[in-house]
């Protein structure tokens, strides 16, 4: 039976992959911000907190989602200006770079890596911080996680991953799997192995190029 959806993985980097649900769900995270221009017509994107009214008066206060905020930043014409929210500043950063394996990524945000990343595409004299604390966080908190995933064989693992981030999350659902396949292959219930469709086929053309 088919399938009803496919995942489909996130974007890397500074860019979103809009065909992956992850991604969408990333894009809807709020940045604070203000106006530094009126912004006609954009009341109804920004809920609530824009106030009353359609337009968006110059100074205003903001809670802009990413997708909308990377839409109106121009590092020439000063509509939106955006700051970091708190978990990517240098207080965090101190945080991380003491032990990031103590924190609560996903209190703190479901798509840690993936947002941070996409705060690299506004002018910001600390990105290459926030870089740093990303990729030196991801790396501190691998292993630990993928030895969690390889030591849950058959349990309850809510309290393993109710810590960990989307992307962690997705990785330790990898290991689970491998560690799965690999007990299913000692036991002797893995599915036969066959060839594959596309060496198959190459083995026809090639075959069929030899006749010609």
């Amino acid at each position: 039976m088919c399938e009803a959806y496919f995942p489909v993985d996130s974007g890397l980097g500074l860019e979103e992959n809009f065909l992956s649900l992850d991604d969408i769900l990333m894009s809807q995270e709020k940045l604070p911000g203000r106006a530094e221009s009126a912004l006609p017509r954009l009341a109804f994107a920004l809920g609530p907190a824009a106030g009353t009214g359609d337009s968006i008066p110059e100074g205003s206060k903001l809670e802009i989602p990413l997708w909308l905020a990377k839409g109106l930043h121009d590092s020439k014409r000063r509509i939106i200006s955006v700051e970091l929210p708190k978990i990517y500043k240098e207080a965090w950063r101190t945080v991380f770079s003491a032990d990031a394996s103590v924190v609560d990524l996903h209190k703190m945000g479901p798509y840690y890596y993936g947002f941070g990343s996409q705060l690299l595409n506004f002018d910001n004299p600390e990105n290459p911080e926030i870089a740093q604390t990303i990729l030196q966080t991801f790396i501190s908190r691998f292993r630990g996680i993928m030895d969690s995933s390889q030591n849950a064989y058959n349990e309850d693992t809510s309290a393993l991953v109710a810590r960990l981030d989307e992307l962690e999350r997705a990785l330790f659902r990898a290991g689970q799997k491998g560690l799965n396949d690999f007990q299913c292959w000692e036991k002797g219930q893995a599915s036969q192995i066959t060839v594959s469709s596309l060496v198959q086929n190459y083995g026809k053309r090639k075959f069929a190029d030899m006749d010609g």
